[in-house]
């Protein structure tokens, strides 16, 4: 009787090692499955990590060159308004570098034929470079937004205050043929006299003090 009763326990004792065994072994595949997508996902992650820099450097190589042929573009057209307007013969350019993985520009202005002479935009002709130049980039950007979301009306709100009166007609037919090429609605308040105006507005109303109404607006064309 004693060695039946070992044998039975013996026999539980094995059933129950070899059910240990299965479950063991069952986990085992599966950590070891788990273990194995791990490492796929980590080099994946490795090679990614490897390639992300070099296509920050493409992706910056071309939004330059990109933004470049688009600078180009700007400077012709910036140049071409000082040349009009100022009547001399000046040269709108940009330097680009990059800083911080961003594409920095600064606007300088020369003297043709004596490129070593640069003039600051912010000071240039007691400011008139700078209102030009101001303008010519705001209808730029403008042109460049979708109708969608944005409506082609821009406000220059006395743009024109650093020119010389004599340089206003030139100032504003340029920025109506401007205007009207990229289809853009124009407010333009300044001022100078009206008369200035005359040849390049489509209509214009003159502002003037009141004591009981605070101003009087006259529509003058």
């Amino acid at each position: 009787m004693p060695v039946s009763t070992d044998l039975s326990e013996l026999r539980r004792a094995r059933r129950e090692a070899e059910g240990r065994l299965h479950r063991l072994s069952a986990l085992g595949e599966q950590w070891h499955a788990e273990h194995g997508r791990v490492r796929r996902k980590l080099a994946e992650m490795r090679e990614f990590l490897d390639l992300a820099p070099k296509a920050r450097d493409t992706l910056e190589e071309l939004s330059t060159a990109l933004f470049g042929r688009i600078l180009d573009e700007v400077e012709a057209n910036l140049t071409h308004a000082i040349r009009e307007i100022l009547g001399q013969d000046r040269v709108v350019v940009t330097e680009r570098e990059v800083k911080n993985n961003r594409l920095q520009i600064h606007f300088l202005i020369r003297n043709q034929g004596r490129e070593d002479e640069i003039e600051d935009i912010m000071s240039g002709q007691g400011g008139s470079v700078c209102n030009i130049l101001s303008v010519g980039l705001r209808l730029i950007a403008l042109s460049q937004l979708p109708e969608v979301s944005h409506r082609p009306f821009l406000v220059l709100d006395e743009q024109d205050c650093w020119l010389k009166p004599g340089l206003i007609p030139k100032f504003m037919k340029l920025i109506q043929e401007i205007a009207t090429r990229l289809e853009l609605q124009l407010l333009v308040i300044s001022h100078h006299p009206l008369d200035l105006f005359a040849g390049s507005a489509d209509r214009i109303f003159e502002l003037t003090p009141d004591r009981e109404a605070g101003a009087v607006v006259k529509q003058v064309k």
